[in-house]
């Protein structure tokens, strides 16, 4: 028996919190989030977790679909002690309880977390609209009801960046104790831009399998393993995560290799750890393989957003006749500024060599997305003209 459970995108959320005080304590029948505008299309989406297949486990107190890079959902099984394991986890490591301050869709892993975190931190979450988008004006009434004690939010990239183009926002900001950022890669510019303001960011990676982020800023949290499988000689190769706040697995899927090891997760990242501190370097299924070469679209990211007047870009991989695969960049510039594609190409061949350097690039004023937050890799591959 699972529990449809549909999320507000505002402060009517907080009636909900009775119910995943239950879900903490393993209480009731499994929770499936979804939005309150649910449509039929959604609702299908999560329909295979509803199938007959195998036996629910009792220890499932959550199913979260997730959205990985193109839309299409698994259902990840967690349990209540998943749930307390990573709450807990955060809370020693950023120092102590404190109040949360929800900025997400809190149908998503990320957003559902604000709350958990709240309820296990025994206060009750500061909450803002997100039905029309995020507006950073928000953020400043916001976090003035948060109150005294130590006060923590999570934002996505996108967000992170609309705080820092708004004065009075990065000012309140800068005033709390934590802010994770996820959901996405971070680029170096942005990072730089938060930490020059005075943000307490706190780069996080995790995904709905481990309960949300379970790595910040490259070290693990308390109780997580890191392991690195079949490096190739600088030492890259496929993440795989160990720790008491992984999924069971995932529902009416057993077969998925992912979770083939017991007591590990075999995620879709690439990454290497220097000196016990990870650093991703994209999705498996990401890679794009030009004329024999091998790019990941996570590093010609970082050198594309290195330059000015650059505030975002997403780079895939378009089928080429000749070298197999090219590489494309979507970018989105600053209002007002301009940059030819052979400026792009010029920078990211100067910093990473010719092969990596963007054969097609399309200018927008802003990068498709999931409802998660994530670039939409397969609305960007659509928007590029066909040969």
């Amino acid at each position: 028996m699972l529990d449809v459970l549909p999320f507000p995108g505002n402060e009517e959320v907080l009636r909900l919190l009775p119910r995943l005080v239950r879900v903490l304590a393993g209480d009731g029948p499994p929770i499936v989030p979804v939005p309150l505008d649910s449509g039929a299309e959604q609702i299908g989406m999560i329909g295979p977790f509803f199938a007959g297949g195998a036996p629910l486990d009792p220890r499932v107190a959550l199913i979260v679909a997730t959205s990985g890079s193109t839309g299409h959902p698994k259902g990840a099984m967690l349990s209540a002690d998943a749930l307390a394991a990573s709450a807990a986890a955060t809370r020693e490591r950023l120092g102590g309880p404190g109040s949360w301050l929800l900025t997400l869709p809190a149908h998503h892993i990320a957003g559902l977390q604000v709350l958990l975190r709240g309820i296990a931190d025994g206060t009750e979450p500061t909450v803002i609209d997100v039905r029309h988008g995020f507006d950073p004006a928000a953020l400043v009434t916001a976090i003035d009801r948060m109150g005294a004690g130590r006060r923590y939010t999570s934002l996505i990239p996108a967000q992170l960046r609309k705080v820092l183009d708004h004065p009075a926002a990065a000012a309140a900001a800068a005033d709390l104790d934590a802010i994770l950022v996820g959901g996405g890669a971070t680029s170096p510019d942005l990072v730089a831009r938060a930490l020059a303001a005075g943000l307490p960011i706190v780069r996080t990676y995790g995904m709905s399998e481990t309960a949300g982020g379970c790595v910040y800023d490259g070290v693990a949290l308390p109780g997580v393993t890191i392991r690195i499988d079949e490096p190739d000689a600088s030492g890259a190769g496929r993440i795989a995560l160990s720790g008491p706040m992984l999924a069971l697995g995932y529902r009416n899927a057993p077969e998925n290799e992912a979770f083939a090891e017991s007591g590990w997760y075999r995620t879709d990242d690439l990454g290497a750890l220097d000196g016990g501190v990870l650093r991703v370097l994209g999705r498996t299924d990401d890679a794009i393989g030009t004329g024999g070469l091998t790019v990941m679209p996570r590093v010609v990211e970082e050198a594309i957003d290195r330059i000015d007047g650059v505030t975002e870009s997403a780079v895939v991989g378009l089928p080429d006749e000749r070298l197999g695969q090219r590489v494309a960049a979507m970018i989105a510039l600053s209002p007002g500024f301009e940059i030819t594609a052979q400026a792009i190409g010029r920078t990211v061949a100067d910093t990473l060599g010719r092969f990596a350097a963007p054969r097609s690039v399309l200018f927008v004023d802003r990068l498709p997305r999931l409802a998660s937050g994530k670039p939409d890799r397969l609305a960007i591959i659509a928007a590029f003209p066909s040969d």
